[in-house]
């Protein structure tokens, strides 16, 4: 097949939107599909790669300076006799398409897709919906996003965050509903976007993983090489957390549970990995806590490295509300490790209580901290929680991911072209 995917947010971004689409191209090409990839360029202007496979279109763009890019690290803020002043932007502002309806058009009528699939529901987005409407291309949409993973980054909007996640929630579904087919990562995350009543929205929604590869992510050693490359002992007790350090990940709450842990565990380490806008409060609340020696801050960390990360550790832990999966969830199960979460969200799919881990009440820090406290204490347990978590993380192989979405892709081209029969009649009448 033919197969474009269009998305406002991709690889080197380290979030979960690009890392699915990035290893859904590469997996589609590997197959021996045409992909062709339409994003924001990370430089301002329009050019063109190709890349494992993949034709890559990056469409002319510009910074948005109140959001970082999550491709350079995220300086620490200004002090003025020992205070932070305000953040009012960011040097290296996320980076969105200006006017990408003509060079989509251009990039598209020469590629000729056989279906879209889109990603996010911005700029391009909208380019791709208009496109794939005047043309009749069968689209396919995945929603990926909870409408506080925008809000809850940008403070000026804290007045009136309630009304605006209605209204985001809001768009955010008109991009499956305006699709042939739509799927997100998990049952939780449709309940909590797409209507009760199904019938009413008219088109099928399926939830689908957004898959791992499970070559890349397994129980093996860690190297040490990279271990000592991030100072990081072998057989040390370990918290982990891996993923963007933004508010609404609640990363405080883990940080917080650690101070606990430390009088249970004293030589027990936690270890963040990731960058963002919360990464300099954090590391203050460490300093203020006491446990500069206890907590490491890893940055920004890519594979292959980031899987002897998770080796290395003990059990994976987040606080974060507002995932509808959590890729990071499933690489640390598919690494054997036991998982700690807040009940919120979709992560119980992933975290199943009892299971594979445990799951606490949201801003319960106490609850988390006894949680993570007996994993690290009970060596049982931690086996039989990193057996679940294996079988778990089976479910969610990314070859079955790519073999469901090229089913999807083929109803969609059949549900468009009933679409197109069904409206021919209706003018002939």
């Amino acid at each position: 097949m033919r197969i474009a995917i269009t998305t406002d947010l991709y690889y080197p971004m380290t979030n979960g939107v690009a890392v699915f689409a990035h290893n859904l191209a590469k997996g589609l090409a590997r197959q021996g599909h045409e992909v062709m990839v339409i994003c924001p360029s990370f430089t301002g202007k329009g050019h063109k790669r190709r890349q494992d496979g993949v034709n890559t279109v990056y469409l002319r763009s510009m910074r948005f300076p109140f959001y970082p890019d999550q491709i350079n690290k995220v300086p620490d803020q200004k002090e003025i006799l020992g205070k932070s002043l305000p953040r009012l932007a960011y040097r290296h502002g996320i980076w969105v398409a200006v006017e990408p309806y003509l060079a989509m058009k251009k990039a598209l009528d020469r590629f000729r897709p056989d279906v879209i699939h889109n990603q996010t529901a911005e700029t391009i987005a909208i380019a791709a919906r208009r496109y794939a409407k005047k043309k009749d291309v069968p689209m396919v949409s995945t929603g990926h996003a909870y409408p506080d993973n925008i809000t809850g980054q940008l403070k000026m909007l804290k007045p009136i965050k309630r009304p605006v996640d209605a209204a985001l929630r809001t768009y955010m579904a008109s991009f499956l509903k305006h699709s042939e087919y739509a799927t997100m990562p998990t049952e939780m995350a449709i309940g909590d976007l797409v209507p009760k009543n199904r019938r009413r929205f008219k088109v099928p929604v399926e939830p689908l993983s957004n898959g791992v590869d499970l070559s890349e992510f397994t129980p093996n050693k860690p190297k040490l090489k990279v271990l000592r490359h991030f100072h990081l002992q072998a057989n040390r007790p370990r918290v982990l957390y891996v993923g963007r350090v933004d508010p609404e990940k609640s990363i405080g709450n883990v940080v917080t549970a650690f101070v606990e842990i430390l009088a249970e565990v004293p030589n027990a380490e936690l270890v963040i990995v990731g960058d963002g806008t919360d990464r300099s409060r954090l590391r203050d609340l460490v300093q203020g806590l006491g446990m500069e020696e206890s907590v490491k801050f890893l940055g920004r960390v890519m594979l292959p490295d980031i899987a002897d990360i998770y080796r290395a550790s003990t059990v994976f832990a987040t606080a974060s509300e507002t995932e509808t999966q959590g890729i990071v969830l499933i690489e640390a199960a598919a690494t054997g490790l036991p998982l700690v979460a807040v009940d919120a969200g979709a992560v119980g799919e992933l975290c199943q209580n009892r299971k594979n881990g445990i799951l606490c009440r949201p801003g319960d820090t106490s609850a988390m901290a006894g949680a993570l406290t007996k994993i690290l204490k009970d060596e049982k347990l931690r086996a039989k929680y990193s057996a679940a978590s294996l079988e778990i993380a089976k479910q969610h192989d990314l070859n079955r991911t790519l073999a469901r979405f090229v089913e999807i892709y083929q109803e969609a081209v059949e549900l468009k072209g009933k679409k197109l029969q069904s409206s021919r009649r209706w003018w002939r009448r």
